[in-house]
């Protein structure tokens, strides 16, 4: 740990303080926590990784993760070595538009409501700015405004209503309090040019104009095991992804796959990784049908080919991002210069993710690898410490059963040995 710790500090100059952070049980103290949440007692802590080898659109990344489960961190690292050798991820990520929705019920003409609004566009839009002119200055702001007429079926079962969509540039901000309060301040308004009521006022976690992709290409060579060629790897992950593409019970695992990078890259960042998950899921079902959240093909030359696009509702300054120490560390580490860049490292973390753990379960099977990694889990439960931690380990994995219970066997015959 210390030696990492070195490492990173010339790799990241970080200062004594910095490191003195890192290495704490926890850099968030309690005076800090009693100040973001009600009723504080405490702070729980989770293990803080290095996601190695990245190589994303020509640029080299150190990308920190924060997870409890074995296996996430080694896995991405060893894919993004593997991608590494065929030229590294790409990644782009569009526009940071946030959504705002005013919800009108009631409205006596739904669409000459729609009509007065659209005729209103510039001064809905003007208003929301007056009410929070600083992020104008900055270069972003209200941009734009949509209309949606709602349960307009003969059978609808619900009532009709009118939701009028504010479209804000948020700039580095993941922005809900800047969006919420533009919603609110238009209002008013709103409800004077339809004749209805304005009901809910509150932004959408649902950031369709607001996503990042990531890409990948990897000929046949790199992808061969022992047991099987590179095409016959790349065919069974492309199957796996049909699988995924088809079958609600297997993308929902899959696609949590997807997730266990991307909520500890967000969790890392100090974002609301609770709004990153649920535009993912929601993202994956835009069409009506629930599916995988990646997409696996193979080229003309043959490669196999991945892609994710995500909503990534993330930004680098505003809610925690700034009061918690290590959420400013990470930003250190990473280099990151902008909230889209950030965002692009997340989906390329979260395609690796999946790569290596539907490559695990295409191959070998998930569990080889994955108990492997468990074995030092199962050891400290047993009550092995410092050192004895690796040593029982190795001994669970060296046995095949790696299980409580002949972890527990294991340390009481070494125990009884050393006595």
């Amino acid at each position: 740990m210390d030696q990492r710790l070195a490492i990173l500090a010339d790799f990241a100059d970080l200062t004594h303080e910095e490191v003195a952070a890192l290495s704490s049980q926890g850099a968030l103290t309690l005076e800090q926590a009693d100040k973001m949440v009600e009723n504080a007692i405490g702070i729980y802590s989770l293990p803080l990784g290095l996601g190695l080898n990245f190589l994303i659109n020509d640029k080299d990344y150190v990308i920190p993760l924060a997870v409890e489960e074995p296996s996430v961190i080694a896995a991405v690292s060893s894919v993004a070595k593997l991608v590494r050798g065929a030229g590294g991820f790409h990644a782009e990520a569009t526009e940071r538009r946030m959504i705002g929705q005013v919800q009108v019920v009631n409205v006596p003409n739904l669409e000459q409501a729609a009509s007065e609004l659209a005729k209103n566009r510039d001064d809905l839009i003007k208003q929301a700015n007056n009410a929070h002119p600083s992020l104008q200055k900055r270069g972003g702001g209200a941009v734009d405004i949509a209309v949606r007429l709602l349960n307009q079926e003969p059978k609808a079962v619900f009532p009709p209503m009118l939701v009028l969509h504010l479209l804000v540039d948020t700039q580095e901000a993941m922005g809900a309090n800047m969006v919420n309060t533009m919603v609110e301040a238009i209002a008013p308004t709103v409800a004077e040019l339809t004749g209805g009521d304005v009901h809910l006022r509150i932004l959408s976690n649902f950031v369709d104009e607001c996503v990042a992709t990531a890409h990948c290409v990897i000929p046949p060579p790199l992808l061969a095991t022992s047991e099987y060629s590179g095409e016959e790897v790349r065919d069974r992950l492309i199957s796996a992804y049909q699988f995924a593409a088809s079958d609600i019970y297997r993308a929902v695992t899959h696609n949590k796959g997807v997730m266990n990078g991307v909520d500890a890259a967000v969790i890392a960042s100090g974002n609301d990784w609770r709004a990153v998950e649920a535009a993912a899921h929601a993202y994956a079902a835009r069409d009506g049908h629930y599916g995988s959240m990646t997409r696996w093909t193979v080229d003309y030359d043959g490669n196999l080919c991945g892609e994710l696009t995500l909503p990534m509702p993330v930004g680098t300054v505003g809610g925690s991002i700034k009061v918690h120490p290590i959420a400013q560390l990470t930003q250190k580490i990473t280099g990151i210069k902008s909230a889209r860049e950030l965002s692009q490292l997340i989906v390329v973390v979260g395609l690796a993710q999946n790569f290596a753990a539907i490559k695990a379960l295409v191959t070998d099977g998930i569990q080889k690898g994955h108990m492997a990694l468990q074995a030092r889990s199962l050891a400290m439960v047993a009550g092995a410490t410092g050192s004895l931690v690796d040593i029982i380990a190795g001994q669970l994995v060296a046995s095949g059963e790696i299980n409580s219970s002949k972890a527990d066997s294991l340390l009481k015959e070494y125990t009884v040995k050393k006595s």
